[in-house]
């Protein structure tokens, strides 16, 4: 298999130059093994790996995240994590911002770029386009937080529904008022999904697996976060950064860790509603998948080894080719 970096050609958006670039996509729900598997791969190819992770990208929070270990990250140059501390806000630009470095890093070095991961927003700004020059406007997101105060979340969803019907629809997860916001913001910005579905998308390569299985997986998981001390990470987190990130501080695990702290729950049932929640993203995710990209699927039987699944994983990078990214 003959990977490398190629370029085709460019693509000029309003707010400025946009280049198409080629990268391989291995996504799939939180718990499936994606991040050994991407390992393996990225070592077979000396490529540079990009994780397209929410809660990859905040410092200090290892444990709760799953990000590679630092023994890891030397064997692979990562981009994508560790870019920002808890108490710090965090866009979707941003994250584009750090895809392009990371691009652009690549092919300086002359190595493929390798991107792993299952947050949609961010896949879904790699592989159909950002405007990045377009930050939030602080002043049009505090009045949609207004409206979100006074309206709940039945107001955002109706204006929403108002300023782009298909752009509600598209949502994985339009009980999240962040979400909504975030949407409201993009289609306020002529960013619509009718621009959205221009692109003429190649299938991604995604891991999926029974749901029993899955479920099995995220329970040993999150057991394995409590015993190996989430609690006292979250405790050092809070003791640095006594005011959090809205996302830092709600996020799966380090929620209910803080709840722990708090005496409003013990560890047996903070690990059981880390369980709940993250099987809960699991489904929501793999809900995206179906319907937002076109995905080829890897079967993972339970009993397969890394190997094996990686070897999966290249065959069906063979057939399929790159992914293009718009950066």
């Amino acid at each position: 298999m003959n990977i490398k970096t190629t370029r085709r050609g460019s693509l000029l958006r309003d707010s400025g130059p946009m280049r198409e670039r080629q990268a391989w996509v291995l996504t799939g729900p939180t718990g499936v093994g994606k991040t050994a598997i991407a390992h393996q791969l990225a070592k077979q190819f000396n490529a540079v790996a990009l994780c397209a992770d929410s809660m990859a990208i905040y410092r200090h929070m290892d444990i709760g995240t799953a990000k590679p270990e630092p023994a890891l990250q030397i064997e692979v140059p990562y981009r994508g994590i560790n870019l920002v501390d808890p108490n710090e806000a965090f866009s979707v630009g941003a994250f584009v911002h750090a895809a392009r470095r990371a691009v652009e890093e690549a092919e300086a070095l002359g190595r493929p770029l390798l991107v792993v991961g299952g947050t949609g927003l961010y896949l879904s700004a790699l592989l159909r386009g950002l405007d990045v020059h377009s930050e939030p406007d602080p002043l049009r997101r505090a009045h949609w937080e207004r409206v979100w105060e006074e309206g709940g979340l039945q107001g955002l969803q109706d204006a929403l529904r108002k300023l782009d019907e298909s752009s509600f629809r598209r949502l994985a997860d339009p009980q999240n008022p962040r979400r909504v916001i975030r949407a409201l913001e993009r289609a306020e910005a002529g960013e619509t999904s009718a621009s959205w579905s221009e692109r003429n998308l190649r299938p991604v390569v995604g891991l999926r697996m029974e749901p029993a299985h899955l479920r099995e997986r995220i329970e040993v998981r999150a057991r394995a976060m409590f015993e190996e001390g989430l609690v006292e990470e979250a405790r050092g987190i809070r003791a640095r950064w006594p005011e959090l990130s809205p996302t830092a501080r709600h996020a799966i695990g380090y929620a209910e860790a803080f709840a722990v702290l708090d005496g409003e729950c013990d560890e047996d049932a903070a690990r059981a509603q880390t369980v709940k929640r993250t099987w809960s993203l699991a489904r929501r995710q793999m809900t995206w998948l179906r319907h937002q990209i076109p995905v080829s699927w890897v079967d993972v039987a339970s009993g397969m080894t890394v190997d094996e699944q990686v070897a999966c994983v290249r065959r069906q990078w063979e057939q399929d080719g790159p992914s293009t990214l718009y950066l």
